[in-house]
């Protein structure tokens, strides 16, 4: 009897994980976790019903994927700190950068596209999945947010007066995340939202940040 040729080793085929990931993420942005299926996906996606379990072990791990990809769609924590750390180390010039890099991204291209959305709606109504999971890519940058009120105001940053300076400072881009922009026009007409915009956004958000540190500022620092 002639022998079976050994079967060849089975290989991933990155385009069709990358038409599942980019499928799976207007998916999740137009249905939310709860109500999308891996069958959508995969149909839309033009793949076999199978092909989410064998490239992501089931919709949980497609929907942990899919948020892993947003920072790098957006603007990765390492782009902000590389922006803060090229500047003279002065802290209100590291805030610019920081507050710069993030308008630029919440007002690039990228804003149109689906991970805005699908943090929108993580932020409002967080899909339960796994603990530790939802938007882990955000606390680096939460962090850094932390440290730098600190820096700015002089004071540790375990005082109670941070981090509702860190919700205060962090209030704009989150506006900028949640809301979609014919809203914002109309709540706020010429606030500007183009790209070509966001620099003069960047720098009054700037200003109006220094201005209500200062309110908190330790005793001793005076303005920031």
């Amino acid at each position: 009897m002639a022998r079976l040729a050994p079967r060849s080793p089975r290989r991933d085929d990155p385009g069709t994980r990358g038409r599942l990931l980019e499928t799976a993420g207007l998916v999740f942005a137009e249905r939310g976790f709860d109500r999308a299926t891996s069958k959508e996906i995969c149909d839309r996606a033009g793949t076999n019903t199978a092909a989410v379990n064998y490239y992501f072990g089931g919709i949980a791990g497609l929907y942990e994927a899919v948020l892993e990809e947003i920072p790098r769609r957006l603007v990765t924590i390492e782009a902000i700190s590389s922006a803060m750390d090229a500047t003279d180390g002065h802290a209100p010039d590291r805030l610019s950068a920081f507050t710069g890099v993030v308008v630029g991204a919440l007002t690039g291209p990228a804003a149109a596209s689906w991970p805005l959305r699908v943090i929108a709606r993580e932020l409002v109504a967080p899909a339960s999945i796994r603990d530790g999971l939802r938007l882990r890519g955000m606390y680096p940058g939460g962090r850094l947010l932390r440290a730098l009120v600190s820096e700015l105001t002089g004071l540790p940053d375990d005082h109670p007066d941070v981090a509702p300076a860190c919700l205060s400072v962090a209030a704009p881009f989150l506006m900028l995340l949640i809301c979609d922009r014919p809203t914002l026009d109309a709540l706020f007409p010429g606030l500007g939202l183009d790209a070509a915009d966001s620099e003069a956004l960047a720098d009054r958000i700037v200003r109006f940040t220094l201005g209500g540190l200062t309110g908190i500022a330790a005793p001793d620092r005076g303005n920031p």
